[in-house]
């Protein structure tokens, strides 16, 4: 390895998390923050968290009826113009 091209590393260094959990590892980085460990992860713990910011389901479905609207009155538009030609 070449010398002075490598970052410094440090053999403990500690991630602490949003819930309290402080893990120590190796790292690069003496220090770190996150939001979501093992500790308060859903898929870890068991506990199931719904995660829908901002309506995404509502959007998606509201998305879907004006499609099937927008539909129909293209069909209704069809055939009255086949009506009229007639």
């Amino acid at each position: 390895m070449k010398l002075s091209i490598h970052p410094a590393y440090h053999e403990k260094a500690t991630i602490t998390c949003s819930c309290g959990n402080v893990l120590i590892v190796g790292s690069t980085k003496e220090t770190m923050h996150t939001e979501v460990c093992s500790n308060c992860h859903p898929f870890y713990t068991g506990k199931k968290k719904l995660m829908d910011t901002a309506g995404r389901v509502e959007r998606f479905k509201a998305r879907g009826e004006k499609s099937k609207a927008l539909q129909a009155q293209k069909a209704l538009r069809k055939n009255s113009a086949k009506k009229s030609t007639e």
